[in-house]
Formats: structure tokens, sequence, C-alpha cells
């Protein structure tokens, strides 16, 4: 058996329509699917994310789907541990891997490894960051970051507070800046895999008309009704990282935080698909810059992509 075996890699921005064409793939040959997507490892939260059906997903199967609750937390680090012996049982029992999704730090960390070596998560240290943002703001608590860590200070925002937590976590525990340590480890990168990249990435007129249609079946289908459910179900605050995916969090704030009025469902309807396009924008400038690094064929459009591909499979 060759030392690097063959893994797929199929990424695109949201409603590009990259699961379709990897459930198409899934029939032309000797593959699995593994979903790359930060969304759509929580229980529970399937409207919101498009998720694929049960129907779907029997027919197509998808590693790394429904995997944890809507209280965890996911990283790009827990992603890579997990997804390895996916890779690796797949390669065992003869299968191709196809990965796809959009969540692009999880394919960078796969394509790129990860630092080794930093800290675990320490709670106690994570709880007394979460204690003085409460108290003091978290301005307070990003000034306090950037005045150890310049380079944080310039790379995050006071609104990324997972990163914040995490870094001055790092900071605390070591008395060193993250973004030094990043800098001066090895990375622990997965040398036996050969990538094969592909990326669908459609007009923005083209996939703004897309991502619009998705959310009017969002709201049709009963996405406020699953968020209700949510809620009943989950102590939900909208600083949980699932909470932070595009419409779950508008929809949180309007549940929670509004009248309910018509006039405030538009408005939360409008900031959802104002961040979904934002999102959409994201994702393409990291499509961008892993194209500077990593070889990649890509595709226009969907019809393109799956003429292409169905044939070089096929």
């Amino acid at each position: 058996m060759s030392n690097q075996l063959p893994v797929i890699n199929l990424m695109g921005p949201t409603a590009s329509g990259k699961t379709a064409l990897a459930c198409e793939l899934y029939e032309c040959g000797n593959f699995e699917l593994i979903s790359v997507d930060s969304a759509l490892v929580y229980k529970d939260m399937d409207i919101g994310t498009a998720k694929p059906t049960k129907a779907e997903q029997a027919q197509y199967p998808h590693h790394l789907i429904d995997i944890i609750t809507p209280l965890d937390v996911y990283s790009a680090a827990q992603f890579v541990a997990d997804v390895c012996p996916i890779i690796d049982d797949m390669h065992a029992r003869g299968k191709t891997p196809i990965l796809v999704g959009g969540t692009m730090l999880y394919f960078k960390s796969l394509l790129e490894g990860l630092a080794d070596n930093l800290p675990n998560a320490d709670q106690s240290i994570r709880d007394a960051i979460m204690a003085q943002a409460e108290a003091e703001g978290w301005q307070a608590v990003f000034d306090e970051l950037a005045a150890v860590d310049s380079d944080a200070g310039q790379k995050f925002k006071v609104s990324d507070k997972q990163r914040i937590i995490r870094a001055l976590e790092v900071f605390r525990i070591t008395g060193q800046p993250i973004t030094q340590l990043q800098a001066q480890q090895p990375k622990n990168q997965p040398y036996r895999y050969i990538f094969h990249n592909y990326a669908l990435m459609p007009d923005r007129l083209e996939l703004h008309q897309r991502i619009e249609q998705r959310l009017r079946t969002m709201w049709s289908i009963g996405f406020l009704s699953e968020v209700e459910g949510l809620i009943e179900k989950y102590d939900l605050n909208d600083d949980l990282p699932s909470m932070r995916s595009v419409g779950y969090r508008q929809a949180l704030d309007f549940l929670l935080k509004s009248d309910k009025s018509h006039k405030n469902k538009e408005e939360m309807e409008h900031k959802a698909l104002f961040a979904t396009r934002q999102l959409a924008k994201r994702q393409y400038t990291w499509l961008r810059s892993l194209q500077q690094i990593h070889d990649f064929k890509t595709y226009d459009t969907l019809l393109q992509a799956k003429e292409d591909l169905r044939n070089f499979f096929g």
C-alpha cells in the first residue's frame, strides 16, 4: 500500500451545492463521505444548518454529523483528531474518503497540520476569564490580551470571544503569547495523505440568489420552531459556539429578546440573510488563501463540476 493515501477535499461556500455533488460522486465509485462543517456536528440543529435529512443520510452516510450537543464546544484540533482515524479506517477497508463542507479552518488544519504542544484547556482559567468579562466587559478582556500579545490584538476583534478566551488562557498557563507559540512550534502534519482539492466557487450573484432561496425554504419549513425546541431542551445563550451559526443567533435574539412582532421578525430574517452572505464572503476569502499554497481545481458552475468530476471518478 502506498505511503500516501488519497483524500478528496470538496470545498465551497454555503449554498454552492457541494453536498449534492458529493452525494452524486458517492454513487460513482468506492467512496465514503465525511462532513467538514462546524455546524453539522451539533445534534438537533437540522433546518438552519441545511443538514442532510435522515433519509438522505441513510442513502448517503456522512461521518461527523450529529456528534455533540449545542452546549458542547468543537474545535479544529478536535476535528483533525476525529477525522484522521476515520480516514485511516476507510483506506483500510479499500474506500476513498470524500471530505465535503465549508468550514475552511478545518480543511486548513488538515492540509497544513496544527501546532503541537499548546496547553490543554483549563476550565478554571476559562471560567475566570468569563467572570472577568461579565464584570468588566469584553473590551477590557480584549485590551488585556492586546497588552500581552500585540499580534493577537491586531488579528482579533472584541467579538471573537472564543479566540480571546483561548489566547488569554494560553498566556496565563505558559506566560507566552499564543501567536508566538504557534509561529515557533512544528506542525503535526498528516503527511501520509495525498490531497486532491476541488472547490465550487460560483458567481457571487448566483450564490446570493441560492442563499436567498435557501433561507426562504428554511423559514417556510419551520426553522423558528426548531430554535424554540432547542431553547426548551437546552440552556442556550448567544456565547455558545453553536449559537454563532448563521441564522441561529438571529433567531435566538428574536425569540428571547424581542416582542416577536412582524417588524422584528422581518428584521431578524434580514439580519440572517446578511450574516449568511457575510459567511459566504469569508469562505471565498479562505478559499483564495488556501489556493495560494495548495493545488486546487475550481469550478464556476455546479454543472461544470458535476461533468468533470463524474468523468474523472466514474
